[in-house]
């Protein structure tokens, strides 16, 4: 049996006792492990529901009941014929129930960050044995710069003085791809080949256990990227699938000779998100959309298959429970088969009631995005995701910073026009709103528009949304897609050896750079603990005269942001917002500090952002 059989893995690399659903799915990794027949342990409070034997004689799934087991280290009995070998698994302690874990909100401000691109720490490797090829090199936007935990660790403060209270990380699991002919590598972290294992070029798993731990004693909440969609092409699950459904369309692998060189059956997906609420969608359009693969190099994982959904859902508790995360935002969430993703949601949601999870919802329109959100009356079946991604927003504000807000339907009238429709949320504000991230251009495009940002982050951080901000804006980070998505994924500067620019002191920015900052700055930590912006009702006024007016109300309390959309001088007729205004008669602009009079009309300058506060 010994010779014969050879475990080289366990996943999950172990466990914990005290769930709310006591089975765990064990997945064993070996030369022809398949053929154990029996699998036993006289572990106290364990029970083997279940032995599955999948296509390859490689794999075997193991299913444990372990509703009444403590924990320690439990022993294995694999029995094939008359010949037996014994394998030990660790039972963890869980370090809180799941109803104490709880996850960001409409409070929080996320910011988000490429570790590769964000800061190198002190003990970086030069080179990491026993990967695929890779090199490091800042001067090409599109291969690895070196940035890891450590280094964001030791930024902690940074995020603190700027005022965020959250971070998002791309993802941080390995990605062992080696990087292609053309220059071009996984260092944006999308291509997972162990899900249960930090990326080694960015530290081990227990640097990020030591990053969230000094994050949470800062007040900094951490949210991990996951990608349930596919994983990257140099999982072992592609030279050696475990079941002819693991993945989605592979046909075309049998072709490929091992490699990632699309053949003609290759199956690509449309990225056409419609297809999967359109009521008249046809089944080829459907199937192309979920089925098909991003790219080449990221195999689509059937959802379909329930061995594959569990493996997904266990390995999302792990890292809850392992690391302590505090949310958790999944990639390309509607190319997933929707019914495994609803799975999903409901078990972290019983597991973990006040946990979070945002789903990447890539349409522009508020229909499309509502109708993902947990309870919508719009989805015949429930989603059970709490917060979804505000496109909608995103592409209008995008829109109305190279416009005047005219009567009618451009400039600030977008935003106007896309608010109306939260109606059709369940949820409003738990919403997650942006101007950018990691897969747009930034929002200064290839300029340094500080008006047009002003506005962006006034409305952003004052209506009824959870906030992200991307890394570097604060310092007004720029650059585009058009030539590499590399230019608006730069490293952040005074983030690594030798860099002569360090933005992360006030005395290392440029002058524009830390009155951006301080602008940014003032207006985050005005914003924490400010129950008007978490609770308070709001109300929108249609633009008149260019001026975009939206107020927030709680408790005797109002804030009021107010936009001039134009290019030109512009008169606020204040006896028009009489309704929000009241009898005050005097009030702080947040960002600024000064005081205005609420008595008599206001003359706003061109592009003019206030944030009145009384």
């Amino acid at each position: 049996m010994k010779a014969a059989v050879k475990i080289d893995k366990i996943e999950p690399t172990d466990w914990y006792v005290g769930m709310k659903n006591p089975q765990v799915q064990l997945m064993l990794y070996g030369k022809e492990v398949a053929s154990v027949e029996e699998v036993t342990t006289d572990y106290p409070g364990v029970q083997v529901d279940s032995v599955v034997h999948l296509d390859s004689p490689n794999y075997l799934l193991v299913y444990l009941n372990l509703q009444d087991a403590k924990p320690g280290t439990m022993s294995l009995k694999l029995r094939a014929k008359s010949l037996e070998l014994k394998v030990d698994y660790l039972l963890k302690q869980r370090e809180k129930k799941g109803s104490e874990r709880m996850g960001f909100t409409n409070a929080d401000v996320l910011y988000m960050l490429m570790p590769d691109r964000f800061a190198q720490g002190s003990h970086h490797p030069q080179q990491v044995k026993g990967l695929n090829n890779y090199k490091e090199d800042r001067t090409q936007p599109s291969l690895r710069h070196g940035g890891d935990l450590e280094g964001i660790r030791e930024h902690l403060d940074y995020f603190k003085d700027l005022g965020v209270t959250a971070l998002w990380f791309t993802p941080v699991l390995e990605n062992n791809s080696p990087d292609n002919r053309n220059g071009y590598s996984t260092y944006h972290g999308y291509a997972t080949t162990n899900y249960y294992r930090v990326d080694p070029r960015f530290g081990s798993n227990a640097d990020y256990r030591k990053l969230a731990d000094e994050a949470h004693a800062k007040g900094l909440k951490i949210v991990m990227d996951m990608i349930f969609n596919h994983c990257g092409f140099e999982h072992p699950w592609v030279a050696d699938m475990p079941s002819k459904d693991w993945f989605n369309a592979p046909e075309w692998l049998k072709e490929s000779n091992g490699t990632s060189d699309p053949t003609k059956s290759y199956l690509q997906t449309s990225y056409k998100l419609t297809p999967v609420v359109d009521p008249y969608s046809s089944k080829i359009d459907l199937h192309e959309t979920v089925d098909g693969w991003f790219v080449p190099t990221m195999p689509d994982l059937n959802q379909r298959n329930p061995h594959v959904m569990t493996y997904l859902i266990q390995n999302s508790i792990w890292w809850i429970e392992t690391v302590g995360i505090d949310g958790i935002r999944m990639d390309t969430y509607p190319y997933a088969d929707a019914k495994g993703m609803a799975r999903w949601m409901k078990e972290l949601d019983e597991e973990y009631p006040h946990f979070n999870t945002v789903g990447e919802t890539w349409v522009t329109e508020p229909a499309y995005t509502a109708t993902w959100q947990k309870d919508s009356k719009l989805n015949k079946e429930n989603s059970y995701l709490k917060t979804v991604m505000d496109f909608s927003f995103y592409d209008k504000i995008n829109q109305a910073k190279h416009e005047e807000t005219d009567p009618w339907w451009s400039g600030l009238n977008r935003i106007y026009n896309s608010f109306v429709y939260d109606y059709l949320y369940p949820n409003p504000s738990s919403v997650m709103a942006f101007i950018d991230n990691h897969d747009t251009d930034r929002f200064l495009g290839n300029g340094q528009d500080t008006l047009a940002l002003k506005q962006a982050l006034a409305l952003l951080l004052t209506v009824n949304r959870i906030p992200q901000i991307y890394y570097g804006t604060e310092i007004l980070m720029n650059g585009t897609k058009e030539v590499t998505d590399g230019n608006v994924r730069k490293d952040f500067p005074g983030g690594f050896p030798g860099d002569q620019h360090n933005a992360f002191t006030k005395e290392g920015r440029t002058k524009a750079e830390q009155a951006m900052f301080q602008w940014t700055s003032r207006l985050l930590h005005w914003r924490q603990g400010n129950e008007v912006i978490t609770k308070g009702r709001q109300t929108q006024f249609i633009p008149l005269h260019g001026i975009y007016v939206i107020a927030r109300q709680y408790k005797g309390r109002t804030v009021l942001t107010i936009l001039n959309g134009t290019s030109k001088e512009a008169t606020l007729d204040v006896k028009r917002y009489a309704e929000v205004i009241g009898d005050t008669k005097r009030a702080k602009d947040v960002l600024t500090g000064r005081y205005y009079d609420l008595s008599q009309d206001m003359k706003l300058r061109p592009r003019q952002s206030l944030v009145l506060d009384y």
